[in-house]
């Protein structure tokens, strides 16, 4: 919505200068050394699926609003995990980008040239997509079919821009297990546009120069090993880049300042203010629906259950539609908006009621990369609205029509959001969860049968990202597409009859239940005893594997408590032989506890275990003790029960 994303998982982003002039042009003289993959360093293949052999990119700004960017690269694949860099994707818009002097050559091992591309054979499409139904925005796409390893593909081509509000970021690289060999970035500025950077995950220093009235910035990176692939590490932590920025630039016509966070919130401000309001006629209705209503806060959430249930989400990115909301009068007409419509539009209703709220802009997506206090730049794609109740600010996330009041979830929680004031924009926190917001509290009912068969009943309770697994993912699957779906995150054991009902949804808890029948239950029989895991369903399945000095943090999407009490009725004429033992475990930032009991009177074992992962962020040093600590639950979690027939 709010950035043009760039990706050099597409071959677009880190394009750049010539390796021995300065001329930073399309050198015709490029080493043929670095077209023939066996002039690899050895040290660059080491965990590499991709080496960059040459990069070049050189950006020139002359006044706000208007860039050209050139670019040529020569990349090596070594194996099919490098693939992705065998597909070239261009996005543009028709009326405010152009690509001229595209060529594409694909060379052997050999470095022997064996295909050409040319921007005629590349497909130009709609970057229309499930969430954004029309834009103006489209792409050139092109796929070569690797047919041999190492490959090497060498691209060039020139982009002429006239409306941008941000400069993208070079990627020194942009993704693990990827080597660069030559790599540089030039940028041209005039100096009244007010050029800014900032260097994250790298320390490369730029030359400063100054050339026909421009300041010249150049970066060089040379023999950059890959880095090594891990799991659960995000992107932005760890991959080294430059950020651009510019102080003034030039959107679709519409001119703004970026000097600080405040300037740029005011520009976001001067193209709401036209579009926020009702007709006289509908505040008067809005204002009838809510007048038995005695708090704001009361007000406010039936206003936001209003908005749910009348309007839906439909994605329209035209122009400065991109940022510009569409009417709140619009929006109450045609009963649809994207998430600045119908943020706009909640805005609206609650103006209506004489409740003050602010718009807001943030970066979504699960642990996505907070903004930066001291770098004012545009990485905003989503928005939402703020409620200023005095003593309780209430967020709402106005594009969801299950999202409980008040809640925002993770994928726009614990991170900063710019928030649009009458005096401009300010850099605000949005609030951390809790465990307690993300709840899955079940409790099972099994009864055993003499032959190891086994009836169960699961009841669930949820909340916060467990609740909308239930009520936005599984919906969205067919009746066995469900099934499966949570035989496989709940870990179920696969019965053979399985019957799934959803039931009550009210203040912020979905509530379901299962009812399950297997021929054999029991994991083991012999002679009169059998063996059970005694659970339905295991309350963590996550293990991880053991690494040394780890350097990254780990992540989790959101801080969890779960807890389940199962009771088990033992057969006819069976007895309790062994109960699991009672496990506590803990670490830094969790706990795992599970309870067992024999009711010799009812014949039942009855179990209730609890575990809580009370932060998403898990820091590179806890996580050996998180790694010991998950295996230690893994472990606790298949105890047996033993029951055997009575003499």
């Amino acid at each position: 919505m709010f950035i043009k994303k760039y990706h050099r998982l597409l071959l677009i982003l880190a394009a750049l200068c010539t390796i021995y002039s300065h001329s930073y042009g399309q050198d015709k003289n490029i080493p043929k050394d670095l077209y023939v993959a066996a002039t690899i360093p050895d040290s660059l293949k080491e965990d590499a699926n991709v080496v960059i052999r040459y990069e070049a990119r050189e950006t020139i700004v002359k006044e706000a609003g208007r860039q050209t960017t050139k670019e040529h690269s020569i990349v090596t694949v070594l194996n099919d995990k490098g693939d992705d860099d065998a597909i070239f994707m261009l996005p543009y818009n028709k009326k405010y980008d152009s690509y001229s002097g595209i060529e594409i050559n694909i060379y052997n091992a050999a470095g022997l040239l064996i295909k050409k591309y040319h921007k005629s054979d590349m497909y130009d499409g709609s970057a229309a997509d499930d969430e954004t139904m029309v834009t103006d925005q489209r792409y050139l796409a092109i796929k070569h079919a690797i047919a041999s390893y190492p490959t090497t593909i060498e691209i060039q081509y020139e982009e002429n821009e006239s409306s941008f509000i941000g400069l993208n970021s070079w990627y020194v690289q942009d993704k693990m297990e990827q080597a660069v060999q030559n790599e540089y970035c030039k940028i041209s500025v005039n100096p009244s546009v007010g050029f800014r950077y900032q260097a994250s995950n790298t320390n490369i220093k730029p030359v400063k120069g100054n050339a026909d009235g421009l300041d010249t910035y150049t970066w060089t990176a040379k023999n950059l090993k890959a880095i090594k692939k891990q799991e659960h590490v995000l992107s932005w932590t760890i991959i080294p880049r430059i950020n651009f920025a510019v102080n003034t630039f030039n959107c679709y016509g519409y001119p703004g300042d970026f000097t600080s966070w405040q300037s740029f919130g005011n520009w976001i401000k001067s193209l709401n203010d036209d579009v926020s309001s009702l007709s006289p006629e509908r505040i008067a209705q809005i204002k009838q629906m809510t007048d038995t209503i005695k708090t704001d806060k009361e007000k406010a959430r039936f206003l936001y259950n209003y908005m749910q249930k009348s309007m839906r989400y439909v994605g329209i990115q035209l122009g400065i539609g991109g940022f510009k909301p569409f009417p709140a009068t619009f929006v109450d007409q045609k009963k649809y908006g994207d998430c600045k419509a119908l943020s706009n539009y909640m805005r609206a209703l609650l103006s209506a009621v004489n409740i003050p709220s602010n718009y807001a802009i943030i970066r979504a997506g699960y642990n996505a990369e907070p903004a930066s206090l001291a770098f004012p730049s545009n990485s905003f794609n989503h928005a939402i609205l703020c409620i200023p109740f005095k003593n309780d600010t209430t967020w709402l996330e106005c594009t969801s029509s299950t999202t409980a009041f008040g809640k925002l979830g993770p994928f726009t929680e614990n991170r900063n959001a710019l928030l649009i004031t009458n005096e401009g924009g300010k850099l605000v926190n949005t609030p951390r969860s809790a465990p307690e917001d993300n709840q899955l509290n079940s409790q099972v009912h099994l009864v055993l049968d003499a032959d190891g068969g086994a009836k169960a009943h699961i009841s669930i309770l949820s909340s916060g990202e467990y609740r909308s697994m239930f009520v936005d993912v599984l919906p969205t699957y067919k009746a066995d597409e469900q099934k499966e779906y949570l035989l496989k995150h709940l870990d179920i054991k696969q019965p053979s009859v399985f019957t799934f009902k959803p039931a009550d949804d009210a203040k912020g808890f979905k509530e379901i239940s299962i009812d399950l029948e297997y021929d054999k239950f029991c994991d083991i029989a012999t002679g009169d005893k059998q063996f059970y895991r005694p659970m339905a369903f295991l309350l963590w399945d996550v293990t991880l594997p053991a690494e040394e000095k780890r350097k990254s943090n780990y992540y989790f999407p959101a801080p969890v408590a779960k807890t389940c009490v199962t009771t088990i009725d033992l057969p006819t004429g069976f007895e309790m032989e062994t109960l699991p033992t009672d496990q506590s475990l803990k670490f830094t930032y969790g706990s795992y506890e599970v309870k067992y009991k024999y009711d010799a009177a009812k014949n039942q074992v009855i179990s209730t275990a609890k575990f809580n992962l009370t932060n998403q962020l898990i820091p590179a040093a806890k996580y050996t003790e998180m790694q010991v600590y998950m295996d230690a639950v893994a472990k606790a979690q298949n105890k047996k029960l033993v029951i055997r027939r009575k003499a």
